[in-house]
């Protein structure tokens, strides 16, 4: 199957959801939760997007996960846990509030499994008292979602690896080069060539190949991850949009879509001039009115 095929087939499978002038949604994807171990890339920034996360939660926005989220190549799941309890524990509140849903990426692929979904996602064991506890039963978890207005005009997001040959038909091998080769090379700086966060001609091919689907299908307006690498197109280019990732050096960027207006944001640590630190959200591009973009 091509790419396009695979592309194509998301978008006709995919979740719907309202998208009205009262929606507020916000995106992130390839947080890469991981071990809090040298190769965890998320863990300098956990406590930035728990922040984050905990604004959104306050403001009744509905998260939603593009893919990547748990580093399932390189971890198991009880120790991503373990490590970031109190950001899964916040996802729990999203998920009571009905306002929680994940897209699987390649890193989480196996979660096209509803019983791996269910096995990692609907209890926890608590050590404090012994007891399993319920963490977010029935979990949401789709290869793609639609934000559809009224009209049927939408919003198209998956992760992107559709358009990533490698990463999708043989993540598998994939998985087995990055636990077995690619980690412990970070521990030297060597980074995994099959990423197209990390290999730039890799990047630019994944771009290419959404961005021919785009031309093919009217326009559609796509949002993804994967590539690690923000993007913001203006009204009078093709509507691509990417959230970047939660694992960049000294922040984590996604989108905001509320109002009907979509935006490219950061959250990051500041120093204030009296020694103390702050996160702080800063607006990169937007707001813009969706109706440009469909």
């Amino acid at each position: 199957m091509s790419s396009k095929s695979r592309i194509t087939r998301a978008f006709l499978n995919a979740k719907k959801l309202d998208l009205t002038g009262q929606s507020k949604y916000i995106l992130f994807s390839d947080c890469h939760r991981g071990d809090n171990s040298f190769a965890d890339d998320f863990a300098h920034n956990r406590k930035i997007f728990h922040f984050a996360l905990s604004q959104y939660l306050q403001k009744d926005f509905t998260y939603i996960e593009l893919g990547d989220g748990d580093e399932l190549w390189e971890n198991k799941f009880v120790n991503i846990f373990n490590a970031n309890k109190d950001v899964y524990l916040l996802l729990k509140e999203f998920h009571q509030k009905n306002q929680l849903h994940f897209i699987w990426g390649n890193h989480d692929m196996d979660y096209k499994n509803p019983k791996k979904v269910a096995k990692n996602l609907n209890y926890y064991y608590d050590t404090i008292d012994g007891k399993d506890k319920e963490l977010i039963k029935n979990a949401s978890y789709s290869e793609a979602i639609r934000l559809e207005q009224k009209d049927g005009k939408s919003v198209f997001l998956l992760h992107g690896h559709q358009a990533d040959w490698f990463n999708y038909v043989f993540w598998k091998l994939s998985k087995f080069l990055v636990k077995i080769l690619w980690r412990p090379l970070q521990l030297i700086g060597i980074d995994d060539p099959t990423s197209p966060a990390k290999n730039f001609k890799e990047l630019i091919k994944v771009e290419s190949r959404l961005e021919e689907w785009i031309k093919n299908n009217n326009n559609q307006m796509i949002v993804t991850g994967h590539t690690h690498r923000p993007r913001f197109p203006s009204p009078n280019e093709l509507p691509h949009f990417n959230d970047g990732s939660c694992v960049h050096p000294r922040c984590i960027t996604g989108l905001e879509i509320e109002n009907k207006e979509i935006t490219l944001i950061k959250w990051h640590v500041i120093t204030n001039e009296n020694g103390t630190m702050q996160i702080v959200k800063t607006i990169l591009e937007g707001p813009e009115a969706i109706s440009q973009y469909i």
